[in-house]
């Protein structure tokens, strides 16, 4: 694949997220911080759809050998810390780097705010990560993947896990409709707060 095209799928899959995530009304801080507060389970669908939708278009194409999947090192203990960095600073500012740019877009002006806290951030870490390195690599544990672990192809256990998801998402809508965490006349837009 050419870095144009390269260039230009991505640019395409990010406005179909854009798109998407706006319709979706997962950017909203109110959907973020119910999602934080476990009062609203919309955040949470969106997000195991795009994961069984992901799994299912990566199963495809490492099946049929258009992909080679190029795994990060395993490392809990810098998951674990900038998991929870990260979760802290969503709930603080009920946006995510993903859900800012929609915020923005939207007309939210405290995002611009929260843009600015994430760039400073990431910034901040780039100066510090020399430091931080050795704590963040201990308990590293290399390159593992389940497919390496297991010894099944990527495709059966991505398949898998998205047919689990799927369940998931059935059992998660019987239990807490999403018209009931957004009225019966939603259409895109959630009610007035």
């Amino acid at each position: 694949m050419s870095v144009t095209t390269a260039i230009l799928l991505g640019l395409a899959m990010g406005a179909a997220f854009g798109f998407l995530l706006e319709k979706a009304r997962v950017f909203e801080p109110a959907v973020i911080l119910g999602q934080f507060q476990m009062k609203s389970f919309l955040m949470l669908r969106v997000f195991l759809a795009g994961v069984a939708a992901g799994l299912v278009v990566l199963a495809i194409m490492t099946a049929f050998g258009w992909v080679r999947l190029s795994p990060k090192a395993l490392l809990p203990m810098a998951d674990i810390a900038g998991g929870l960095l990260l979760g802290v600073g969503i709930a603080l500012a009920g946006a995510c780097p993903g859900t800012v740019l929609a915020q923005i877009g939207a007309g939210y002006k405290d995002a611009w705010f929260t843009l600015l806290g994430g760039v400073l951030g990431a910034l901040a870490f780039t100066y510090a990560e020399p430091a931080l390195r050795p704590v963040l690599d201990m308990a590293g544990q290399g390159k593992l993947t389940l497919d390496m672990v297991t010894g099944q192809p990527f495709w059966m256990l991505a398949l898998g896990f998205a047919a689990i998801l799927v369940l998931a998402l059935v059992g998660l809508e019987r239990w807490r409709p999403w018209r009931g965490e957004l009225g019966a006349e939603a259409d895109g837009l959630l009610p007035p707060q």
